[in-house]
């Protein structure tokens, strides 16, 4: 999915949480966000899966312009906050079933499907555990499940690496992350791991205070020097929180 932002601005009050961020990701990107506390990374994936509204600006998925009442584009894109919202009294499998019908996909085929992301991520044993049982950790694999069983086209992944994922969910979830980029879709994640960032990322933003203050391709970063005053934590020092 292509996605293309044109002066994106969400404001609450006088406070702006975006301020005017233009960008253009063409398909198949894994691309990271980063940014102080506050600097906007939320706010910039909320509005992305609309969740919340811009206050001014354009977004357009596949050159459509993409409005929070359109459905069919939503369905096209999961959003997964570091702390996923779920029912508390259904199963994994409720969970999973759930998900599969408001995306509109449960459709032949997908039992196996279902199978295979609870069997990748260890969680074939929790299946009909309700999910207010679970552990914050094994709660975002159920989450992440579901979006391995709908495939969406667009990613949204809210600090996917500070969730609670241990070793082998982490593991699941950036080899589908580099497959679904491969086949085409678009995965967008927010970090404050600049090591992760660096490596697992074909396009970093800077966001800062709101704007879009820096991009760097893999190969950009592939050619900054590890340290000194030209590696990329050197050039991210002068994004620093303001003084009171």
């Amino acid at each position: 999915m292509q996605l293309e932002l044109h002066q994106l601005t969400k404001a609450y009050g006088r406070a702006r949480a975006l301020d005017g961020v233009s960008l253009t990701l063409p398909p198949g990107r894994i691309v990271a966000v980063i940014g102080l506390n506050g600097a906007g990374k939320t706010t910039l994936l909320r509005c992305l899966a609309g969740i919340v509204a811009p206050t001014r600006g354009e977004m357009r998925f596949d050159g459509e312009v993409f409005r929070r009442s359109r459905l069919d584009l939503r369905r096209r894109l999961m959003f997964l906050p570091d702390f996923p919202v779920l029912y508390a009294h259904l199963s994994t499998l409720q969970h999973l079933a759930l998900m599969l019908r408001i995306y509109e996909r449960d459709t032949a085929g997908v039992d196996e499907a279902i199978l295979a992301a609870l069997g990748e991520l260890d969680l074939l044993p929790l299946a009909e555990a309700p999910l207010g049982t679970l552990s914050r950790g094994q709660a975002y694999k159920a989450a992440f499940a579901a979006l391995l069983a709908v495939r969406p086209e667009l990613w949204l992944l809210d600090e996917p690496f500070a969730s609670g994922l241990d070793p082998q969910g982490l593991a699941v979830l950036k080899q589908h992350a580099r497959a679904a980029a491969a086949a085409g879709a678009t995965v967008i994640y927010s970090t404050q791991i600049l090591e992760i960032a660096e490596k697992f990322s074909d396009l970093l933003c800077v966001i800062d205070r709101g704007k879009l203050a820096a991009t760097y391709t893999r190969e950009e970063l592939a050619a900054l020097p590890p340290t000194g005053p030209d590696s990329l934590e050197m050039r991210l020092r002068q994004f620093r929180e303001p003084s009171p």
